[in-house]
């Protein structure tokens, strides 16, 4: 009967089936349905080759039991064996290109056959360095004081760890026994923020201190205007100032109130301060009064980066967008422009490559970091991460760094064009 042929036909075709757990070394079934032994790939279907991305790599699903598209095999049989090529091309279009998870962890069995990616990074013009991993989890700061031959990381495991630059060695680990939710470096100090304070160490006299007042973590600082902002989970922004008391040199001179949630995102440009926050808004403060100006509110969820970028500003959301700001009559604010992302973006940072182009990166919780030309937003490459990239951020001699929510800082170079002698 009808159920008795589709029976055997489905017996037949598992015992055509190599084991994916024995071709990995795992499997522990005795006895199992899948054959222990490899048998032969189908056929190609014609124009296949022509389906791998342009950078190198042919996209795949890194699971031979789930794949999402799958396989050439399993889209080969799930088309009744007929070799479409065109079915496999769409396929293989429609899936984002992504990096391979077992690869990541040193365990891919796939090798060359492999079809996600085997490599931290797609395009040119720059490439890794090295990878450090010490850190256990998130990393929420990354800062080279001018000056130094040390790079500072702080992370979410509590502690502050300082990194030899011409050895890639971690020379210090400093515990602060609580987690270390931002940090970053103007001068000669580094400022760590923390809950419910902000630890101020100078590296040239050894001295510390702590600023009091923020409440819960402090989540995004910034420096302008030589004034030092630090914006706290309870959506208040506190600000301190040089000061010539012997005690601390710093003195706390206001208190920004606005932000109905935590802030988490901070900039300094054209004589103003902005502010992000959980509330879905940005406030713009001017940095003599101190006063809230405008409040912006386009955005539909959580604003999670803010960079000042010449005379525009440029933030991201969870609600997968990117919005660039201009100054317009009155010198109000208005989105010029929105660039829409498949996922929620986790943080924006800018800087020039090797050429002096200026370049975006825009990490998003898909575990990459997207490049994109300006103003022309055309994708220049992509970055890969164990997890999503908390924070970028620019070093000296065409380096720059990531750090991700798996602990992973990975260093980076651009790569110098050849110059093409006249003749």
């Amino acid at each position: 009967n009808i159920m008795d042929t589709k029976f055997a036909r489905r017996t037949e075709r598992i015992g055509r089936t190599t084991c994916s757990y024995w071709r990995a070394g795992k499997c522990n079934r005795n006895p199992c349905r899948f054959v222990h032994i490899e048998t032969p790939s189908p056929p190609a279907a014609c124009g296949y080759g022509n389906t791998a991305y342009s950078y190198g790599k042919k996209p795949h699903s890194s699971s031979e039991n789930t794949p999402k598209y799958g396989s050439k095999k399993a889209l080969l049989r799930d088309n009744g064996d007929r070799g479409d090529a065109t079915r496999v091309a769409k396929a293989f279009k429609k899936s984002s290109p992504r990096i391979c998870k077992y690869w990541i962890n040193n365990n891919c069995v796939h090798g060359e056959q492999c079809l996600y990616l085997h490599s931290w990074f797609r395009g040119d013009g720059f490439s890794t360095v090295t990878k450090l991993q010490e850190h256990k989890k998130v990393i929420t700061g990354i800062a080279i004081p001018v000056g130094s031959d040390k790079l500072y990381s702080g992370s979410t495991d509590g502690t502050v760890r300082i990194w030899d630059c011409h050895t890639g060695q971690c020379a210090k680990v400093i515990n602060l026994g609580a987690e270390v939710t931002s940090l970053i470096s103007e001068g000669s100090w580094i400022f760590v923020g923390l809950q419910n304070a902000v630890k101020a160490w100078n590296i040239q006299t050894m001295s510390e201190f702590t600023l009091d007042g923020p409440k819960g973590r402090v989540r995004a600082m910034t420096v302008g205007n030589n004034t030092l902002f630090a914006g706290a989970e309870d959506g208040v922004i506190f600000a301190w100032r040089g000061s010539s008391k012997a005690d601390s040199p710093f003195e706390l001179v206001a208190s920004l109130t606005g932000h109905t949630k935590a802030v988490v995102c901070l900039a300094v440009g054209c004589k103003m301060l902005y502010s992000g926050s959980m509330d879905q808004s940005i406030k713009v403060w001017d940095m003599d009064t101190l006063q809230c100006t405008m409040t912006l509110n386009d955005h539909t969820d959580a604003v999670t980066s803010l960079i000042c970028w010449d005379q525009y500003l440029l933030s991201s959301s969870s609600d997968r967008t990117i919005k660039v700001w201009a100054c317009i009559e009155a010198g109000s604010l208005e989105v010029i422009y929105t660039h829409t992302e498949e996922n929620g973006v986790v943080s924006l940072f800018g800087m020039p490559d090797a050429e002096g182009k200026p370049i975006l990166f825009s990490s998003c919780r898909d575990n990459s970091v997207h490049m994109y030309e300006l103003p022309s937003f055309s994708e220049r490459g992509r970055l890969f991460a164990k997890k999503d990239v908390a924070l970028i951020e620019l070093g000296p001699g065409g380096l720059f760094f990531t750090g991700d929510e798996s602990g992973l800082l990975m260093v980076w170079k651009w790569l110098e064009v050849p110059k093409v002698a006249s003749s």
